[in-house]
């Protein structure tokens, strides 16, 4: 083909792209309406996953320092394994194995480039992913020693602000009024609604000075965990051949499994290398129910923290690392009423602060989706103008 063919034959594509016909608005239009509604069910299901998450595993948690019988033992109220909590939260990641290869994988994409290059950088991000998980695992496990109810509260809602801060940084995120009154909200909401656990330490175990930088630090690494996640889904794994540009179910379970794999194993090393895993054994015979139930418990645990994971780095991918960390505070008086309707100790209540909260949450949440549904119409509205121009 000459030069001259091939220039008239781009410049005709181009005119096309600039100049659709009908058929093509029609479709695109068609195939809009299809993406946005397959997203909303998407970030229905992870919104239940978030809540039903939390709530098991703040079940679970409560049930475990219940029945490990410290105060009859005099022990120290709150539990100090804190590698062992860390891997619980990542070590259950085998359990989506058979679930990522159940969902399909979508069309490749054989025009991609760079395809070394950009598998490189995955695996990159994932063991960075890894460590900044197996930290704030850590971190969190180590402010709730050292930190009572009230004063943990406080420092972990800085997460929020730091989601948005470095989500504004790295991911070049705009925010509009609607997201702003939302994130205030949330902050409300998380503070005078969170659930309470029963193994915060004393008064004589209470240190302020350490503890407050622990919980700091574990907010920041988890805000920053966010907004990877994010900066992963849109520059890398979109992009990569696997995927042919499209937003998928199925990243979010390779996500979870690679960076929850890195995140079990310097937690395990963490463990083992602490000599922690020796008092594993007085740990279940100290247990109320027994060591069946301790063991159980542990599991329901891990697996609970999985759930919880693949909801929120899925509202991560549909929407953003802002939502995903907005809806896991929002959850917070929900998952007080359910610990509270379970169980009952400390003479926690659901008091009227808390049933604020919960009227906040919907306010908080309907802000938000107030934001996507003006968003998703103007995408409609741009190819509705696109087809009136052509028919003109």
């Amino acid at each position: 083909m000459s030069e001259a063919s091939t220039q008239m034959t781009r410049n005709e594509e181009s005119e096309q792209v600039q100049n659709p016909e009908p058929d093509q608005i029609l479709s695109q239009r068609r195939s809009l309406v299809i993406n946005q509604r397959r997203c909303w069910i998407f970030v229905s299901l992870c919104l239940f996953l978030v809540f039903l998450g939390d709530s098991l595993v703040m079940l679970l948690l409560n049930f475990f320092y219940v029945q490990d019988n410290r105060e009859d033992s005099n022990q120290d109220l709150q539990y100090k394994g804190t590698w062992t909590q860390a891997l619980i939260q990542n070590a259950a990641f085998p359990i989506l194995i058979p679930l990522f290869f159940i969902f399909p994988l979508p069309k490749s994409n054989p025009e991609t480039n760079n395809i070394r290059f950009l598998s490189f950088r995955l695996l990159f991000l994932y063991f960075a992913l890894g460590v900044l998980v197996a930290a704030h695992s850590k971190l969190f496990a180590l402010g709730k020693l050292y930190a009572n109810f009230g004063i943990f509260t406080l420092i972990s809602a800085t997460q929020l602000i730091f989601t948005a801060i470095f989500t504004a940084i790295i991911n070049r995120f705009k925010f509009n009024r609607w997201i702003i009154i939302s994130i205030i909200l949330t902050l409300i909401i998380y503070v005078f609604g969170s659930p309470e656990f029963v193994g915060q330490p004393d008064e004589n175990e209470e240190f302020y000075s350490i503890q407050a930088w622990l919980t700091f630090s574990a907010s920041v690494a988890f805000s920053l965990s966010l907004c990877l996640f994010q900066l992963g889904f849109e520059k890398l794994m979109v992009k990569t051949k696997r995927y042919g540009n499209k937003k998928v179910f199925r990243m979010v379970l390779e996500m979870q499994i690679c960076v929850s794999f890195v995140a079990s194993v310097i937690c395990l090393i963490g463990l083992f290398a602490s000599g922690e895993f020796k008092e594993l054994k007085g740990e279940s015979e100290r247990f109320k129910k027994g060591k069946t139930y301790y063991v159980l418990s542990l599991v329901g645990l891990a697996l609970s923290w999985q759930v919880w994971a693949v909801g929120l780095i899925g509202l991560v991918l549909y929407v953003s690392g802002v939502f995903g960390d907005v809806v896991h505070m929002c959850t917070s008086p929900l998952v007080a009423l359910v610990v509270v309707s379970a169980f009952n100790f400390m003479d926690d209540d659901f008091s009227w602060l808390r049933i604020g909260a919960l009227i906040g949450t919907g306010l908080a949440l309907g802000s938000y989706f107030y934001s996507l549904h003006k968003k998703n119409k103007k995408e409609r509205n741009e190819l509705n103008q696109r087809e009136n121009n052509v028919e003109v």
